[in-house]
């Protein structure tokens, strides 16, 4: 029995996170309607509900910008460098369309749930 729950658990964490993944993308292009660097995103985002890792944040941002949905600067604040990220004009326009899709996708959910 004990070997059924842990497939059972594995099945549940890797459903769960493959529902997360996209969300999390939502959530970090909403935020980033405002500038913020990885701390204050992370804080932003659990004070919300929505906790993330470093390591999901951080590579999360790099392929958002290299997608040319954000824009990032390196700037010395408190006597450190810190790269602060923001939406690209492309950006802002992605995250419209996706906020669009998802609460189509919501508003089909809620009928069918």
């Amino acid at each position: 029995m004990g070997y059924s729950m842990t497939v059972a658990e594995n099945m549940f964490e890797n459903l769960r996170l493959e529902l997360r993944r996209g969300c999390l993308t939502l959530a970090v292009l909403a935020q980033l309607r405002q500038e913020h660097y990885g701390y204050t995103l992370r804080k932003a985002l659990t004070e919300r509900g929505l906790a993330i890792d470093e390591s999901t944040l951080y590579p999360l941002l790099r392929r958002l910008e290299t997608q040319g949905l954000l824009t990032s600067e390196w700037r010395e604040e408190e006597k450190r460098n810190k790269r602060f990220y923001r939406l690209s004009a492309d950006g802002e326009t992605m995250f419209t369309q996706l906020l669009d899709e998802w609460n189509a996708i919501n508003a089909s959910l809620y009928k069918i749930l």
